[in-house]
């Protein structure tokens, strides 16, 4: 089944109409402001209007949330009015999948949507955290790619993929990304991977050589 990496870092799965995002982390600004680490309070509006925008554009029939797509246990109820609404609004709408993730092991029942460990769709199976299974969809590892030239380096979030399987990148405003090239990849990709880049409107197929570890 054929998928499509957009450059927003979610996933496109034409065939059946299925938008895939991935580590949202909503609330994790508000997250950090409890432990007295005060960062913009705006990551969770950010994210969701990204998520809006490929709505609009892609016009799905299923939205799969792939886990950790709350910072934390409690940070439904730290959710601005308009935010929850505007949630609400993406779940009454759509078939919206909630994964579980080790952030958010059971998503809200109040903002809508359906909660699973797993989801199959085809000869796919999407599950937050990777079992290094072929034809596996997941998220939790954050890739990001530091690609290497003559004029320097560039470090940009990524998908990474050997062909069997992929790892997606994380989609929240403030997430941030683990170099594809640390040990944390080497259960899932034992033969190394290579990383669609994303650069501005379009990723960039990288391949392992061209992939460098963070200095």
């Amino acid at each position: 089944m054929a998928v499509t990496a957009l450059p927003d870092g979610g996933l496109w799965i034409a065939a059946e109409r299925t938008l895939v995002v991935s580590d949202l982390h909503l609330e994790k600004g508000s997250a950090f402001a409890v432990r007295g680490q005060f960062l913009p309070p705006y990551d969770t509006r950010e994210t969701l209007a990204r998520v809006g925008k490929l709505i609009a554009a892609l016009k799905p029939a299923r939205i799969v949330s792939l886990g950790d797509s709350f910072h934390d246990r409690a940070a439904a109820a730290r959710l601005d009015e308009q935010d929850a609404l505007t949630i609400r609004n993406f779940t009454s709408s759509h078939d919206w999948v909630w994964v579980e993730g080790n952030h958010d092991p059971l998503p809200p029942e109040d903002l809508g949507g359906r909660a699973a460990d797993e989801i199959r769709i085809g000869a796919l199976t999407l599950r937050h955290e990777s079992a290094g299974a072929e034809g596996e969809i997941s998220g939790h590892l954050h890739p990001c790619a530091r690609v290497a030239s003559r004029s320097g380096a560039v470090r940009r979030p990524c998908f990474a993929t050997d062909g069997a399987r992929l790892v997606m990148p994380a989609f929240g405003a403030f997430t941030g990304g683990l170099n594809v090239r640390d040990a944390a990849f080497a259960p899932v990709f034992p033969d190394g991977c290579f990383a669609l880049v994303i650069g501005r409107g379009r990723v960039y197929p990288t391949p392992p050589e061209r992939l460098a570890p963070d200095a």
